[in-house]
């Protein structure tokens, strides 16, 4: 089985990532073991994860929410998955209104 985890940082900001063991990831992210973005930000709490069977599918999930904007994370976060498409139409509305303005 594999993971895409988000974890809460303690500033707010949110980390995405992937492991086969979430519960071990999540300590070493808090004990500082893991050099980088979250070191400097703990404590961090998981926010959502879920399992993969194959880690190729988790990978290119993990790759896709890197790229997602906050409000998209926090809607998947809350699990309301009608929220996250809203907010993909109030996106591409937004791009497509710049478009027309330039």
């Amino acid at each position: 089985m594999h993971y895409v985890y988000i974890l809460q940082c303690a500033d707010d900001s949110y980390y995405i990532g992937s492991t086969w063991n979430l519960e071990k990831r999540i300590e070493e992210h808090n004990a500082g073991a893991l050099k980088g973005y979250t070191s400097s930000r703990l404590p961090v709490k998981l926010a959502w994860s879920s399992d993969f069977a194959d880690e190729h599918q988790a990978f290119l999930v993990e790759r896709q929410l890197k790229g997602w904007s906050r409000a998209k994370k926090e809607a998947l976060i809350r699990r309301e998955l009608e929220a996250v498409h809203e907010v993909v139409r109030e996106e591409r509305r937004a791009r497509e209104a710049k478009k027309r303005t330039k």
